[in-house]
Protein backbone atom coordinates (compact mmCIF):
# COMPACT_ATOMS: atom_id res chain seq x y z
CA UNK A 1 0.00 0.00 0.00
CA UNK A 2 1.38 3.41 -1.00
CA UNK A 3 1.70 5.99 1.76
CA UNK A 4 0.13 9.36 1.14
CA UNK A 5 0.71 12.78 2.69
CA UNK A 6 -0.45 16.26 1.91
CA UNK A 7 3.16 17.47 1.58
CA UNK A 8 6.55 15.78 1.36
CA UNK A 9 9.60 17.90 2.24
CA UNK A 10 12.86 16.62 0.76
CA UNK A 11 15.85 17.62 2.91
CA UNK A 12 16.00 18.09 6.65
CA UNK A 13 18.56 20.77 7.38
CA UNK A 14 17.45 23.94 9.09
CA UNK A 15 15.63 25.06 5.92
CA UNK A 16 13.71 21.85 5.28
CA UNK A 17 12.98 21.42 8.98
CA UNK A 18 11.54 24.93 9.05
CA UNK A 19 9.29 24.20 6.07
CA UNK A 20 8.09 21.00 7.73
CA UNK A 21 7.53 22.69 11.09
CA UNK A 22 5.50 25.55 9.65
CA UNK A 23 3.35 23.14 7.63
CA UNK A 24 2.75 20.73 10.51
CA UNK A 25 1.94 23.60 12.86
CA UNK A 26 -0.90 24.60 10.54
CA UNK A 27 -2.31 21.08 10.44
CA UNK A 28 -0.82 19.97 7.12
CA UNK A 29 -0.08 16.23 7.08
CA UNK A 30 3.64 16.38 6.35
CA UNK A 31 6.45 13.89 5.76
CA UNK A 32 10.06 15.04 6.10
CA UNK A 33 12.52 12.84 4.18
CA UNK A 34 16.17 13.37 5.07
CA UNK A 35 19.14 11.16 4.21
CA UNK A 36 21.46 12.91 6.71
CA UNK A 37 24.19 13.74 4.22
CA UNK A 38 27.67 14.22 5.57
CA UNK A 39 28.66 17.84 5.08
CA UNK A 40 25.27 19.51 5.44
CA UNK A 41 25.71 23.25 5.83
CA UNK A 42 23.43 23.31 8.89
CA UNK A 43 25.81 21.10 10.84
CA UNK A 44 28.79 23.43 10.40
CA UNK A 45 27.47 26.97 10.51
CA UNK A 46 27.96 29.30 13.48
CA UNK A 47 24.86 31.36 12.78
CA UNK A 48 25.55 35.09 13.11
CA UNK A 49 22.28 37.04 13.03
CA UNK A 50 23.18 40.66 12.34
CA UNK A 51 22.06 42.07 8.98
CA UNK A 52 22.37 45.57 10.42
CA UNK A 53 26.17 45.29 10.38
CA UNK A 54 26.73 43.31 7.20
CA UNK A 55 29.23 44.61 4.68
CA UNK A 56 27.01 43.33 1.85
CA UNK A 57 25.49 46.09 -0.24
CA UNK A 58 22.84 43.99 -2.03
CA UNK A 59 19.64 45.71 -0.95
CA UNK A 60 17.45 42.75 -1.92
CA UNK A 61 19.44 40.49 0.38
CA UNK A 62 19.57 43.05 3.20
CA UNK A 63 15.83 43.70 3.09
CA UNK A 64 15.05 39.98 3.29
CA UNK A 65 17.66 39.40 6.00
CA UNK A 66 16.19 42.14 8.18
CA UNK A 67 12.78 40.47 7.97
CA UNK A 68 14.26 36.99 8.48
CA UNK A 69 16.23 37.90 11.59
CA UNK A 70 13.29 39.88 12.92
CA UNK A 71 11.21 36.69 12.77
CA UNK A 72 13.56 34.78 15.06
CA UNK A 73 12.11 36.29 18.24
CA UNK A 74 8.61 35.05 17.42
CA UNK A 75 9.89 31.65 16.31
CA UNK A 76 12.07 31.13 19.38
CA UNK A 77 9.13 31.98 21.65
CA UNK A 78 7.02 29.38 19.83
CA UNK A 79 9.74 26.73 20.15
CA UNK A 80 10.03 27.40 23.88
CA UNK A 81 6.30 26.70 24.20
CA UNK A 82 6.13 23.70 21.91
CA UNK A 83 9.19 21.61 22.81
CA UNK A 84 11.31 21.01 25.91
CA UNK A 85 14.85 20.92 24.57
CA UNK A 86 17.42 23.64 23.87
CA UNK A 87 17.16 25.76 20.75
CA UNK A 88 20.68 27.16 20.53
CA UNK A 89 19.62 30.78 20.04
CA UNK A 90 21.01 33.60 22.20
CA UNK A 91 21.30 37.35 21.92
CA UNK A 92 24.92 38.47 21.60
CA UNK A 93 26.55 41.72 20.56
CA UNK A 94 28.78 41.99 17.51
CA UNK A 95 32.24 43.51 17.77
CA UNK A 96 33.42 44.49 14.28
CA UNK A 97 37.16 45.15 14.20
CA UNK A 98 39.70 46.57 11.77
CA UNK A 99 43.20 45.23 12.39
CA UNK A 100 45.19 46.78 9.53
CA UNK A 101 45.00 49.66 7.03
CA UNK A 102 43.07 47.66 4.43
CA UNK A 103 40.48 46.77 7.01
CA UNK A 104 40.23 50.38 8.14
CA UNK A 105 39.11 51.27 4.62
CA UNK A 106 36.56 48.45 4.72
CA UNK A 107 35.47 49.60 8.18
CA UNK A 108 34.79 53.11 6.90
CA UNK A 109 32.86 51.81 3.88
CA UNK A 110 30.79 49.61 6.16
CA UNK A 111 29.98 52.51 8.48
CA UNK A 112 28.70 54.43 5.45
CA UNK A 113 26.56 51.44 4.43
CA UNK A 114 25.23 51.16 7.97
CA UNK A 115 24.07 54.78 8.02
CA UNK A 116 22.37 54.34 4.65
CA UNK A 117 20.77 51.12 5.87
CA UNK A 118 19.43 52.81 8.98
CA UNK A 119 17.55 55.30 6.82
CA UNK A 120 16.23 52.60 4.48
CA UNK A 121 15.49 49.64 6.76
CA UNK A 122 15.39 51.03 10.30
CA UNK A 123 18.42 49.05 11.49
CA UNK A 124 20.62 49.40 13.38
CA UNK A 125 18.24 50.86 15.93
CA UNK A 126 19.10 54.29 17.38
CA UNK A 127 21.66 53.98 20.17
CA UNK A 128 22.38 50.30 19.50
CA UNK A 129 25.69 50.78 17.66
CA UNK A 130 28.69 52.87 18.59
CA UNK A 131 32.38 53.04 17.87
CA UNK A 132 34.62 51.80 20.69
CA UNK A 133 38.33 52.20 21.35
CA UNK A 134 40.90 49.40 21.44
CA UNK A 135 40.78 49.14 25.22
CA UNK A 136 37.03 48.59 25.36
CA UNK A 137 37.20 46.19 22.43
CA UNK A 138 39.67 44.01 24.33
CA UNK A 139 37.64 44.25 27.52
CA UNK A 140 34.71 42.78 25.61
CA UNK A 141 36.84 40.08 23.90
CA UNK A 142 40.06 39.56 25.90
CA UNK A 143 42.03 37.50 23.31
CA UNK A 144 41.75 40.32 20.74
CA UNK A 145 44.73 41.83 18.91
CA UNK A 146 45.43 45.56 18.91
CA UNK A 147 42.78 47.09 16.67
CA UNK A 148 42.80 50.26 14.61
CA UNK A 149 39.03 50.78 14.64
CA UNK A 150 36.08 48.92 16.14
CA UNK A 151 32.37 49.25 16.67
CA UNK A 152 30.00 47.36 18.94
CA UNK A 153 26.40 46.53 18.01
CA UNK A 154 24.28 45.24 20.86
CA UNK A 155 21.17 43.90 19.08
CA UNK A 156 22.66 40.88 17.33
CA UNK A 157 22.32 37.16 18.05
CA UNK A 158 23.83 33.81 17.24
CA UNK A 159 22.33 30.37 16.71
CA UNK A 160 23.70 26.84 16.72
CA UNK A 161 22.35 25.26 13.53
CA UNK A 162 22.30 21.67 14.72
CA UNK A 163 20.52 22.55 17.94
CA UNK A 164 17.97 24.82 16.28
CA UNK A 165 17.17 22.23 13.62
CA UNK A 166 16.54 19.64 16.34
CA UNK A 167 14.24 22.03 18.17
CA UNK A 168 12.25 22.67 14.99
CA UNK A 169 11.83 18.94 14.48
CA UNK A 170 10.75 18.26 18.05
CA UNK A 171 8.18 21.03 17.82
CA UNK A 172 6.99 19.76 14.44
CA UNK A 173 6.63 16.24 15.85
CA UNK A 174 4.34 17.66 18.52
CA UNK A 175 2.13 18.82 15.65
CA UNK A 176 2.13 15.43 13.93
CA UNK A 177 5.16 15.56 11.62
CA UNK A 178 6.32 12.19 10.26
CA UNK A 179 10.03 11.72 9.51
CA UNK A 180 11.90 9.20 7.38
CA UNK A 181 15.66 8.77 7.13
CA UNK A 182 15.90 7.87 3.46
CA UNK A 183 17.10 9.08 0.08
CA UNK A 184 14.70 10.33 -2.58
CA UNK A 185 15.56 8.79 -5.95
CA UNK A 186 13.08 10.75 -8.05
CA UNK A 187 9.94 12.80 -8.01
CA UNK A 188 6.60 11.37 -9.10
CA UNK A 189 5.41 13.31 -12.13
CA UNK A 190 2.11 13.32 -13.98
CA UNK A 191 1.53 10.93 -16.85
CA UNK A 192 3.11 12.08 -20.07
CA UNK A 193 6.01 14.02 -18.58
CA UNK A 194 6.37 17.16 -16.51
CA UNK A 195 2.81 18.07 -15.64
CA UNK A 196 2.43 18.04 -11.90
CA UNK A 197 4.31 16.57 -8.99
CA UNK A 198 2.47 13.84 -7.17
CA UNK A 199 4.98 12.48 -4.70
CA UNK A 200 8.43 10.92 -4.44
CA UNK A 201 10.12 7.57 -4.99
CA UNK A 202 12.74 6.51 -2.45
CA UNK A 203 15.98 4.69 -3.29
CA UNK A 204 14.34 1.55 -1.95
CA UNK A 205 11.72 1.82 -4.69
CA UNK A 206 8.97 2.78 -2.28
CA UNK A 207 6.56 5.35 -3.66
CA UNK A 208 5.04 8.01 -1.44
CA UNK A 209 2.21 10.06 -2.89
CA UNK A 210 1.65 13.68 -1.95
CA UNK A 211 -0.40 16.68 -2.97
CA UNK A 212 2.79 18.77 -3.05
CA UNK A 213 6.57 18.36 -2.74
CA UNK A 214 9.09 20.88 -1.42
CA UNK A 215 12.72 20.39 -2.47
CA UNK A 216 14.93 21.74 0.32
CA UNK A 217 17.99 19.64 -0.37
CA UNK A 218 20.63 22.30 0.21
CA UNK A 219 23.68 21.86 -2.01
CA UNK A 220 22.11 18.69 -3.45
CA UNK A 221 18.94 20.43 -4.71
CA UNK A 222 20.27 20.87 -8.25
CA UNK A 223 19.83 17.16 -8.99
CA UNK A 224 16.03 17.55 -9.06
CA UNK A 225 16.08 20.29 -11.69
CA UNK A 226 16.14 18.01 -14.73
CA UNK A 227 13.01 16.22 -13.53
CA UNK A 228 11.26 19.52 -13.02
CA UNK A 229 12.30 20.90 -16.39
CA UNK A 230 14.16 23.84 -14.85
CA UNK A 231 17.73 24.62 -13.98
CA UNK A 232 18.32 24.87 -10.25
CA UNK A 233 21.73 26.58 -10.37
CA UNK A 234 22.92 25.75 -6.88
CA UNK A 235 26.47 24.55 -6.33
CA UNK A 236 28.31 23.47 -3.18
CA UNK A 237 30.57 26.00 -1.51
CA UNK A 238 32.67 24.32 1.16
CA UNK A 239 33.05 26.01 4.51
CA UNK A 240 35.51 24.81 7.15
CA UNK A 241 35.21 25.88 10.77
CA UNK A 242 36.93 24.97 14.04
CA UNK A 243 35.66 24.89 17.60
CA UNK A 244 38.22 25.82 20.24
CA UNK A 245 38.24 25.17 23.98
CA UNK A 246 39.33 28.29 25.85
CA UNK A 247 40.51 28.40 29.46
CA UNK A 248 38.29 31.38 30.28
CA UNK A 249 34.74 32.31 31.09
CA UNK A 250 33.34 32.99 27.61
CA UNK A 251 29.82 33.71 28.81
CA UNK A 252 28.82 37.03 27.30
CA UNK A 253 31.76 37.36 24.91
CA UNK A 254 30.56 39.03 21.71
CA UNK A 255 30.69 37.78 18.16
CA UNK A 256 33.89 39.09 16.58
CA UNK A 257 33.73 40.09 12.94
CA UNK A 258 36.80 41.40 11.11
CA UNK A 259 36.59 42.43 7.46
CA UNK A 260 38.13 39.47 5.64
CA UNK A 261 35.16 37.12 5.65
CA UNK A 262 35.93 35.20 8.85
CA UNK A 263 34.39 35.45 12.32
CA UNK A 264 34.56 34.14 15.87
CA UNK A 265 31.47 33.14 17.80
CA UNK A 266 31.67 32.44 21.54
CA UNK A 267 29.47 30.00 23.42
CA UNK A 268 28.81 29.79 27.12
CA UNK A 269 30.71 26.54 27.65
CA UNK A 270 34.23 27.89 27.17
CA UNK A 271 34.07 27.37 23.42
CA UNK A 272 34.85 29.69 20.52
CA UNK A 273 33.89 28.76 16.95
CA UNK A 274 36.15 30.28 14.29
CA UNK A 275 35.92 30.29 10.53
CA UNK A 276 34.90 29.94 7.93
CA UNK A 277 36.42 29.30 4.55
CA UNK A 278 34.35 30.05 1.45
CA UNK A 279 35.54 27.54 -1.13
CA UNK A 280 33.44 28.04 -4.25
CA UNK A 281 34.00 25.26 -6.76
CA UNK A 282 34.88 22.74 -4.06
CA UNK A 283 32.47 20.12 -5.36
CA UNK A 284 30.84 17.57 -3.10
CA UNK A 285 33.90 16.96 -0.93
CA UNK A 286 32.71 17.15 2.69
CA UNK A 287 35.97 16.92 4.58
CA UNK A 288 38.41 19.36 6.10
CA UNK A 289 41.72 20.09 4.39
CA UNK A 290 45.13 21.18 5.58
CA UNK A 291 44.89 24.32 3.45
CA UNK A 292 41.44 25.18 4.73
CA UNK A 293 42.38 24.72 8.37
CA UNK A 294 45.58 26.70 7.83
CA UNK A 295 43.48 29.62 6.57
CA UNK A 296 41.19 29.42 9.59
CA UNK A 297 43.99 29.19 12.16
CA UNK A 298 46.03 31.99 10.58
CA UNK A 299 43.02 34.28 10.76
CA UNK A 300 42.37 33.29 14.38
CA UNK A 301 45.92 34.24 15.36
CA UNK A 302 45.83 37.45 13.33
CA UNK A 303 42.63 38.70 14.95
CA UNK A 304 42.87 37.10 18.39
CA UNK A 305 46.44 36.07 19.27
CA UNK A 306 45.25 35.48 22.82
CA UNK A 307 43.69 32.24 21.55
CA UNK A 308 47.11 30.75 20.73
CA UNK A 309 46.90 28.41 23.74
CA UNK A 310 43.33 27.29 23.03
CA UNK A 311 42.86 23.60 22.29
CA UNK A 312 41.02 22.18 19.30
CA UNK A 313 37.70 20.64 20.30
CA UNK A 314 36.51 19.79 16.79
CA UNK A 315 36.58 20.80 13.16
CA UNK A 316 33.49 20.86 10.98
CA UNK A 317 32.78 21.19 7.31
CA UNK A 318 29.60 22.17 5.49
CA UNK A 319 28.65 22.39 1.83
CA UNK A 320 26.65 25.57 1.40
CA UNK A 321 24.07 25.76 -1.42
CA UNK A 322 25.32 28.76 -3.38
CA UNK A 323 23.28 30.40 -6.15
CA UNK A 324 24.84 32.56 -8.90
CA UNK A 325 23.54 35.83 -7.44
CA UNK A 326 23.92 34.88 -3.78
CA UNK A 327 20.16 35.00 -3.15
CA UNK A 328 17.92 32.10 -2.14
CA UNK A 329 15.74 30.15 -4.54
CA UNK A 330 12.21 30.09 -3.14
CA UNK A 331 8.68 29.31 -4.16
CA UNK A 332 6.70 27.43 -6.78
CA UNK A 333 8.38 25.90 -9.81
CA UNK A 334 6.92 27.61 -12.91
CA UNK A 335 4.93 25.23 -15.08
CA UNK A 336 5.08 22.38 -12.58
CA UNK A 337 2.06 22.46 -10.27
CA UNK A 338 2.60 21.32 -6.69
CA UNK A 339 6.41 21.59 -6.84
CA UNK A 340 8.27 24.08 -4.64
CA UNK A 341 11.90 25.01 -3.96
CA UNK A 342 13.53 26.29 -0.78
CA UNK A 343 17.30 26.36 -1.24
CA UNK A 344 20.25 28.48 -2.37
CA UNK A 345 20.98 30.39 0.83
CA UNK A 346 24.76 30.08 0.51
CA UNK A 347 26.65 31.06 3.67
CA UNK A 348 23.58 32.72 5.22
CA UNK A 349 21.30 29.71 5.64
CA UNK A 350 21.08 29.99 9.41
CA UNK A 351 20.27 33.67 9.10
CA UNK A 352 17.63 33.35 6.37
CA UNK A 353 16.57 29.71 6.46
CA UNK A 354 13.91 29.58 9.19
CA UNK A 355 12.04 32.54 7.70
CA UNK A 356 12.41 31.20 4.15
CA UNK A 357 10.86 27.97 5.37
CA UNK A 358 7.86 29.82 6.72
CA UNK A 359 7.40 31.78 3.50
CA UNK A 360 7.48 28.64 1.36
CA UNK A 361 5.19 26.78 3.76
CA UNK A 362 2.70 29.62 3.45
CA UNK A 363 2.88 29.40 -0.35
CA UNK A 364 2.31 25.63 -0.24
CA UNK A 365 -0.84 26.20 1.82
CA UNK A 366 -2.14 28.69 -0.72
CA UNK A 367 -1.51 31.67 1.53
CA UNK A 368 0.20 34.85 0.35
CA UNK A 369 3.59 35.02 2.09
CA UNK A 370 4.14 38.10 4.24
CA UNK A 371 7.24 38.83 2.17
CA UNK A 372 7.09 38.83 -1.62
CA UNK A 373 9.21 35.85 -2.66
CA UNK A 374 8.65 36.24 -6.41
CA UNK A 375 12.04 37.99 -6.59
CA UNK A 376 13.59 34.70 -5.47
CA UNK A 377 11.84 32.52 -8.06
CA UNK A 378 13.94 29.97 -9.93
CA UNK A 379 13.07 31.42 -13.34
CA UNK A 380 15.04 34.60 -12.62
CA UNK A 381 18.18 32.88 -13.87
Amino acid sequence: MTDRYETVVVGGGIVGSSVAYHLAREGVETLLVDRRDEGRATDAGAGILSPATTSRDDETWVAFAVEAVGYYEELVAALEREQDGPHGYAERGVLSVAIDDDEVEAFERTMTHIEERRERFGVPEPGSLREVDAEEARERFPPLADVERAFYYENAARVDGRTFESALRRAAESHGLTEREASVRELVLGDGGVEAVGGVVLESGERIDADSVVVAGGAWSESFGSQLGVEVPVEPQRGQIVHLDVDADTDGWPIVSPFQGHYMVSWDDGRVAAGATRETGSGFVPHTTVEGLREVFEEVLRVAPGLADASLRSSRVGLRPLSPDGLPVLGAVPGVPNAYLCTGHGPTGLQLGPYSGKMVADAVRGETPATDIERFAVDRF
